[in-house]
């Protein structure tokens, strides 16, 4: 018997009884801790939607540690739980959803429950749509595209220049292939030039996360589809982009690629299928990776081989991008919702899609279908890196396929007009050579739906500068320019193009192509954006595209107009775009010696005796018997009026 009395046998007792209820109180409070770990470590993607879309099914993917053993259940107005299916990976679960036709949005919650785990509690995001569908308008002829490498362009924000915990560190400036510091900020804070130049739409390259040790600065090797990569800023500045430049008449276009992914997206550690990812056993055992065979002709060949086609469609691209498994369902569902999602999210004016040949072909007339039908005024350009015209038109939607495949595709790029252009211009003049390469290149839109919507170009990231695959030559940079602002397409400037950029030292180096902005960066010796420290050269050439791309944005004829051309005689090739009683006539002159062009073979122009003005000089002459060209270099005449 205890000799200190009661009370010391009653604090004992108390002492016990409260050990003894400990675990019992403590039950509880390890569940809810649990669970919010667990609530914290589920990725759902897509991260949010909206209500009143044209599809109303929506497939969530949820990843977290063991999460397929788990059972959903929805609370909340606006979702409706059809199925739920987990992976092969137990970290993942897809749940079949109905969205709401009509509300106002607002939060639901999705349950997921587990015998002897926690439950746990996700609130999901439905919003309302910002505008109808419709008024998400894509570009076409009447706007001029500026590609941008975000990289290359401007360093509006040096704070993001180095952000921990990505695998490539820091800006270099002097390494071509390292990250000189470019960013989302540069190119806002710029958007004036680039309006005030005559831009009316915006292509940047790749603006999401792309953490790989090298080379991450292109943009193409994504690790996070639903993230904008910090180092180009974030998702807020992204939408300050496409707000800002809408408010300018600048419209957005976003980069997308669903043919591959960077080799260190975070679904690579832990992928939820066994067919996620093409030569998926190769790669979890560690063998070299495929290469894809870039026989992209094994889409329309009728002959093809089934094992090349195979090998087009399921090799990678690189050694660093593993290729995507559209067939798989859950694949192609979520790739469909991704880019659904960055267009409503960012209020987009088109999508480029990188590399549209290489994915399996029915998976992306379905992709593009689906985008279609739900912004039935949108623009998808889809690129096609093929100088045959026959393999570029079959990707156009309404071409006349014989294997009756439909793309749903609107515009494709036109690299085989590219390659003529330059070939043209460079090559001697004969009666099939020089200007008459342009001719007949040109004569090929018979074959294509709608010549108007192809995306038309003299360079671009992947090819040498346009000034350097032209030796130099501002004359011959001049005429191309001003073909490619005249021909019936959408057209499109690389950034820099005004100012002469060149990779002349490295012909075909990739780094040197995406060089940087000058003036994008404070110290600069050089600024393109103010003019400060050009040459004379680069401010003739920054003026001369200046006046061209205003002028078309006011010309009808230019934009939208009919075209009639003339086969090439002694060195020079005459275009005319007509829209009501607009004229616009584009002269191209190869001579070196003054030459006078006989004007009398023009007669189905209909300007004879007409007074039309030469929108370079300002000059206005009347349009009968020779025109005199001094110069070789390109000649616009107009008859609308100021």
């Amino acid at each position: 018997m205890c000799n200190r009395g009661r009370d010391c046998c009653g604090k004992r007792a108390r002492a016990w009884a409260r050990a003894a209820l400990f675990p019992a109180l403590l039950a509880p409070l390890m569940m809810v801790v649990m669970a919010n770990r667990l609530l914290a470590q589920v990725r759902v993607e897509p991260p949010n939607w909206w209500v009143g879309m044209h599809n109303p099914s929506l497939q969530l993917m949820l990843h977290g540690s063991g999460i397929a053993g788990y059972r959903p259940e929805i609370s909340g107005d606006g979702l409706t739980l059809e199925a739920w299916h987990p992976g092969a990976s137990p970290n993942y679960l897809f749940l079949d959803l109905t969205v709401a036709p009509e509300g106002e949005g607002g939060w639901v919650s999705i349950a997921l429950e587990r015998s002897g785990f926690p439950k746990i509690t996700l609130e999901y995001e439905l919003k309302r749509r910002e505008r109808p569908p419709e008024a998400l308008r894509g570009f076409d002829s009447s706007d001029v595209v500026c590609l941008i490498t975000p990289d290359r362009f401007a360093n509006g924000d040096p704070g993001n220049d180095q952000v921990p915990g990505l695998r490539e560190q820091g800006v270099n400036r002097k390494d071509d292939y390292a990250r000189h510091g470019g960013d989302i900020r540069g190119i806002i804070e710029h958007l004036d030039y680039l309006s005030e130049m005559g831009f009316t739409a915006l292509w940047p390259t790749p603006l999401l996360t792309n953490d790989m040790p090298r080379t991450s600065y292109h943009g193409y090797a994504i690790t996070d589809f639903y993230a904008v990569d910090p180092r180009f800023g974030t998702l807020e500045e992204y939408r300050e982009l496409s707000d800002k430049a809408r408010a300018r008449g600048l419209k957005l276009i976003m980069d997308q690629v669903v043919n591959h992914c960077g080799l260190y997206h975070w679904w690579m550690a832990d992928l939820p299928f066994p067919d996620w990812i093409h030569y998926q056993d190769d790669f979890l055992a560690g063998r070299p990776f495929t290469v894809t065979n870039h026989r992209r002709t094994t889409n329309q060949d009728p002959y093809a081989a089934r094992t090349d086609r195979e090998l087009l469609n399921q090799g990678w691209f690189v050694p660093d991008m593993p290729d995507l498994n559209q067939s798989n369902p859950f694949m192609a569902t979520y790739l469909i919702q991704n880019s659904i999602w960055w267009v409503e999210t960012l209020q987009l004016g088109g999508i480029r899609q990188d590399t549209y040949p290489y994915p399996d072909k029915a998976f992306m007339a379905r992709w593009a279908r689906v985008l279609m039908e739900e912004y039935p005024e949108f623009t998808i350009v889809g690129e096609e890196w093929s100088y045959n015209p026959l393999l570029v038109g079959y990707w156009q939607h309404g071409a006349h396929n014989r294997d009756a495949y439909q793309s749903w595709l609107r515009s494709t790029m036109d690299f085989p007009l590219q390659k003529a252009l330059v070939g043209a211009l460079t090559a001697e003049e004969g009666w099939d050579a020089g200007l008459n390469i342009l001719y007949e290149a040109l004569a090929n839109d018979f074959h294509y739906p709608r010549p108007l919507d192809l995306l038309f170009f003299g360079d671009n990231h992947d090819m040498d500068r346009l000034f350097t695959q032209l030796g130099e030559s501002v004359g011959l940079t001049e005429m191309a320019l001003a073909f490619i602002l005249t021909a019936p397409r959408i057209p499109q400037i690389y950034y820099g193009t005004e100012l002469l950029l060149q990779n002349s030292a490295k012909p075909g180096d990739h780094g040197l192509i995406r060089t940087d902005f000058p003036g994008g960066w404070s110290g600069d010796p050089k600024n393109g954006f103010d003019g400060r420290g050009l040459d004379p050269r680069e401010r003739a050439m920054q003026a001369y595209v200046k006046k061209l791309l205003n002028f078309r944005k006011q010309s009808p004829a230019l934009q939208m107009g009919g075209t009639l051309h003339f086969a090439p005689e002694d060195g020079v090739y005459v275009l005319a775009r007509t829209y009501g009683d607009e004229r616009v006539v584009l002269v191209l002159n190869k001579n070196e010696k003054p030459y006078a062009l006989s004007l009398g073979r023009f007669e189905e122009l209909g300007l004879e005796g007409k007074p039309v003005r030469n929108i370079l000089n300002g000059e206005t002459l009347v349009w009968e018997g020779r025109l005199p060209l001094n110069s070789p270099g390109a000649y616009i005449f107009a008859t609308h009026k100021d």
